[in-house]
């Protein structure tokens, strides 16, 4: 029997989706998980989910994408208008870990925000410092950081071993640090379309 919805993520949310579902009892829904990484080249994603979508469609009823845009300037979009799957709305996963109002009124308030969430503030030496080849050459640091002024830690837990690692990073990068815990509702708020199939499939 094929399960009745596939969820295609991105890898940095993987430990929300798993709370998010067991929250909700639903069972009715698979993840699979793309790499984390993928972030660091953008243009791949649109990609990487097609890949993903036609390997997977002869076994689920319904698929469903947990990325915003992502940085692919619309390119995933016109993947997933192909074959009429839906995806989270928004540019990016920030603005579904701390929900789209509340968001733009903090990127409205300090445009020169560099954003961490519990996977970045657990991931940053690997994504961030290696990523971006600053463990190899740290005077590139100021050239991709000079816009910035603050580092927001969108926190989903509130871990204090998290909190301590994003002030670091902060310190790292030589900006100052703000936090603000978001929790994982927004993000399940999101995902209800998701749920809203589980709905329509048992009516």
């Amino acid at each position: 029997m094929r399960a009745k919805v596939l969820v295609i993520a991105c890898g940095a949310i993987a430990r929300e989706l798993v709370r998010i579902k067991t929250l909700n009892q639903w069972d009715h829904i698979e993840f699979q998980c793309l790499p984390a990484a993928l972030h660091n080249t953008p243009g791949d994603i649109p990609a990487a989910v097609q890949a993903k979508i036609e390997s997977q469609a002869d076994r689920f009823e319904k698929i469903f994408v947990a990325y915003a845009d992502c940085g692919t300037g619309g390119k995933l979009d016109k993947v997933l208008d192909k074959y009429g799957i839906e995806r989270i709305p928004g540019n990016h996963c920030y603005e579904f870990y701390a929900g789209g109002e509340i968001f733009h009124q903090l990127a409205g308030a300090e445009p020169g925000t560099f954003y961490l969430t519990d996977f970045l503030a657990r991931h940053f030496e690997r994504l961030v410092v290696r990523g971006l080849g600053l463990d190899r050459q740290p005077q590139l640091l100021p050239m991709y950081f000079h816009n910035y002024t603050r580092v927001l830690y969108l926190a989903q837990t509130e871990s204090e071993e998290l909190q301590a690692m994003a002030r670091r990073h902060a310190d790292y990068l030589g900006l100052e640090y703000a936090y603000r815990f978001t929790s994982d509702q927004p993000l399940e708020l999101v995902l209800q379309p998701a749920l809203a199939l589980k709905k329509a499939i048992c009516q």
